[in-house]
């Protein structure tokens, strides 16, 4: 069952992910060359039905430095309300399917920390300083929407991740497939939400110098993604021999550093026409490490955190994952007779088994194991100071640090 689900999804994926990449071509084509030299645009005859289209957004609310989460939300709902009103007239879509889509986008694209939208913002507003560029707070609710962006990337890759993982909640809630009247529908509600991004940076970036380039950047770290979660999704067919840190380290690169930490700067460095490519490069390199030390905390936190804490109930040991406490305990730790134990008792929706495991871990001492890796991986960080701010401002990596260091949810 699981891998027909994987299939559907991957499958369903490429075509939207080359859908991207054809539209990004033919707009490119559609354009006279000296004009291309100029400026891009997202002018595209060949989309322009029905008359209205393409629409863009002219104005943005004032951005309040002092309730900067009352801002940003205020910038996702206006940007819901963009999106309902021009499924009518824009699609032809009858008002039932509005509501539904209304109902999908509050249930699945709000509620979580925001860190990652947010951060867009606060990278943002640092690379300003760093230029000696003043913003006013309408530039910032509409930088603002690129963080909605990556939001939204978040969104769907959990509401399509939650359906291979057979997961029963997020943030506090059933699942969006687990609610009666989705179920099914959860995969093109997914894939909905996946192109609605695409549709925001052409509402709202698509006149601007740099849109191929914020395009580019979206539909490479979309792919980037689904190939971590190519990574993450075989592991059902492969034995827990398999699960080393090697491929753990792969695994959470692809799936979470790249969209959840590099994504958010990179858009910052293209806004403000960065084009050095060492910057990016030294950009990469840290958040890399940020991305892999994060996912091994939603590893450790999965298995040691409550419900209330984390916002889910964490099923890693249930789900059969290759993650970070499973791999150091197995290839690190383990004596052959506590291997045994583990290969019988990991990957079964049997309590009694996932308590075994959790006694093993605690046997083991796994906790001691991952604060001594904390500290590593801030030093690490840490160590890769001078060769960033030689480049870029290190207060941005310094906010994003701030967030994850030592977190407990």
């Amino acid at each position: 069952m699981a891998s027909s689900k994987n299939s559907l999804l991957v499958g369903a994926a490429g075509l939207v992910v080359g859908a991207g990449i054809g539209y990004a071509a033919a707009c490119m084509m559609g354009e006279k060359k000296d004009e291309k030299k100029k400026k891009a645009s997202a002018t595209c005859p060949a989309t322009e039905w029905p008359q209205g289209k393409p629409v863009y957004t002219a104005s943005y609310p004032a951005y309040d430095l002092a309730d900067q989460d009352a801002s940003f939300m205020r910038v996702g709902d206006m940007l819901i309300e963009e999106i309902l009103s021009e499924l009518p007239r824009g699609y032809e879509m009858p008002p039932r399917e509005v509501k539904w889509i209304e109902e999908m986008l509050h249930y699945n694209v709000k509620g979580g920390k925001m860190n990652r939208g947010k951060m867009v913002v606060a990278s943002m507003i640092e690379l300003a300083k760093h230029q000696g560029i003043e913003l006013s707070p309408t530039d910032i609710s509409k930088y603002a929407v690129l963080g909605w962006c990556v939001e939204w990337m978040q969104a769907w890759l959990l509401m399509a991740d939650d359906v291979m993982d057979d997961s029963q909640t997020r943030r506090g809630h059933p699942c969006w497939y687990k609610l009666d009247k989705v179920q099914k529908i959860a995969i093109n509600d997914a894939f909905t939400v996946e192109m609605l991004v695409f549709k925001l940076l052409k509402r709202h970036f698509g006149q601007e110098t740099y849109y191929l380039q914020l395009l580019d950047l979206f539909l490479e770290t979309t792919f980037q993604t689904e190939c971590g979660q190519l990574l993450d999704t075989l592991c059902m067919n492969l034995t827990v021999e398999d699960f080393s840190v090697e491929r753990w380290t792969l695994i959470v690169k692809y799936k979470t550093a790249f969209y959840s930490f590099y994504a958010s700067v990179a858009m910052a460095m293209v806004v403000f026409g960065i084009e050095d490519r060492e910057a990016y490069d030294a950009a990469r390199e840290v958040l890399m490490v940020m991305g892999i030390y994060f996912q091994a905390q939603d590893d450790f936190l999965d298995c040691y955190g409550t419900p209330e804490q984390i916002g889910k109930i964490g099923t890693d040991i249930q789900d059969k994952k290759c993650g970070w406490l499973f791999c150091q305990a197995y290839h690190h730790i383990a004596s052959p007779e506590q291997k045994a134990v583990l290969k019988e008792n990991y990957g079964y929706w049997d309590d009694a088994k996932v308590e075994v495991v959790k006694q093993l871990y605690r046997d083991m001492d796994l906790e001691t194991l991952y604060r001594a890796y904390e500290e590593e991986s801030y030093k690490e960080i840490m160590a890769m100071k001078p060769k960033v701010e030689a480049l870029l401002p290190w207060s941005i990596f310094e906010i994003f640090l701030g967030k994850v260091y030592k977190r407990s949810k």
